[in-house]
């Protein structure tokens, strides 16, 4: 019809591709197409009609996050005489019900990353890939770093939970790896770190956590907590690292290592594997990366002990034994994930491996229980976290015969 405006009505259905009889028939009629029929009514009864407004929608506000398929299960349990067939029709007019009804979603706009800009850390728990250290079961976290651009990552076994000294040791480690560092570094809320710390501990963690990135130039961000797709690219990768490492074990024929350090080259393998099929990207994103600095900063915690009368020192709750030619000295520890460095003065003594306390799987079995809105019970917590007597090994002495006593008074006199 815009054709027709200037153009006769073989040229405008020419121009238009369609024939000149539609185009004379167009040209006759005073009303639009749509207006020219009357819209079609249902050729049957509609079978939502007598319960999507009483008992359909009534669900949808009940439950907002319910899914179309179960309101789907429950009407046919409901009423047997429906037919399966109206599963489309039921989801499309949910959707259509709730974009008009239904609560407010939370809105999720796209990030464009650019190379160089942000790197991700984050902890993972890998203890049920079923590892065991010379026959003992190894329970164990990932750390692990990920330059979101180029999909450059690093992981790092933790033997601890999460903290500050395993972040630090983890991300310098991750940092110097690819030779260079972000703009911006991302973490999660820290929460496990912080755990169990008073006010002041935790004004000092958060001020430690800011001088290792000044150290690298990076400025710090931190996820929300309890909103993972913040933190996506690293979170979503978590699973596909630990699906590698567990096939890799599968190939391996046993989980079983020697020791540490060698189930930490395994995964170190595995992860220079990830990396060489993002090779060329890396590169590209090695020349935006800053430059190192001059050396690396401390990924330890130093503490200050004095060792006592049994020979040894307590620290986070765990019984250190050293010489006792050290009794009532004051060591200087540096306390990392995996070991202990014993200093007098500036004299390196001896490393200590760490020792385990029960922290962790305190704090988690108490927010577990506040969560629940149940108070904890002492002699329940004494029970699953105390030793029990009953297991404690039985030490039995055997005196020696006085007749050696004899003997060696009978010596003496002969002498």
């Amino acid at each position: 019809m815009k054709y027709r405006q200037t153009h006769s009505v073989e040229v405008a259905a020419a121009k238009a591709s369609i024939s000149r009889a539609t185009a004379y028939r167009l040209d006759k009629e005073v009303h639009l197409p749509s207006q020219s029929k009357a819209p079609r009514g249902r050729r049957r009864p509609d079978p939502l009609e007598p319960i999507f407004e009483t008992e359909v929608v009534p669900l949808l506000k009940a439950a907002p996050g319910i899914r179309a398929v179960a309101v789907y299960n429950e009407m046919l349990r409901r009423h047997p005489e429906l037919s399966e067939g109206i599963r489309r029709t039921l989801e499309r007019r949910i959707r259509s019900w709730r974009a008009v009804n239904g609560e407010a979603q939370e809105v999720i706009f796209r990030q464009t990353h650019e190379p160089g800009r942000l790197g991700l850390s984050d902890f993972t728990d890998a203890s049920g890939l079923g590892v065991t250290i010379a026959g003992q079961p190894l329970d164990h976290l990932f750390y692990h770093f990920r330059l979101v651009w180029s999909g450059f990552e690093h992981a790092h076994v933790i033997l601890g939970g999460e903290s500050f000294v395993a972040l630090a040791e983890g991300l310098q480690n991750a940092l110097w790896s690819v030779g260079g560092t972000p703009l911006y570094h991302r973490s999660d809320s820290l929460s496990a770190a912080f755990r169990n710390l008073d006010a002041d501990a935790k004004v000092d963690l958060t001020h430690r956590y800011d001088q290792l990135c000044s150290h690298y130039r990076m400025t710090p961000t931190r996820n929300n907590k309890g909103v993972a797709h913040e933190n996506g690219s690293i979170e979503s990768s978590h699973g596909h690292l630990k699906n590698a490492v567990h096939d890799a074990l599968l190939m391996r024929g046993t989980k079983e290592f020697d020791d540490l350090g060698s189930y930490r080259a395994f995964v170190d393998e595995i992860v220079s594997r990830r990396n060489a099929a993002h090779g060329k990207r890396i590169d590209a994103e090695r020349s935006y990366l800053q430059a190192l600095p001059e050396r690396r900063t401390t990924d330890f915690e130093e503490i200050v002990v004095t060792v006592s009368r049994t020979g040894g020192f307590t620290l986070r709750k765990v019984f250190y034994s050293v010489p006792s030619r050290l009794i009532g000295h004051r060591l200087r520890v540096r306390l990392f994930d995996d070991r202990l460095d014993v200093f007098v003065g500036g004299t390196h003594l001896m490393t200590l491996r760490r020792g385990r306390g029960c922290e962790r799987e305190l704090a988690e079995e108490l927010a577990r229980i506040l969560d629940a809105g149940d108070l904890p019970d002492l002699a329940a917590m004494r029970t699953l976290f105390g030793p029990d007597p009953t297991k404690l090994p039985t030490v039995h002495v055997q005196l020696a015969s006085l007749n050696g006593y004899e003997a060696l008074i009978g010596t003496g006199e002969a002498a």
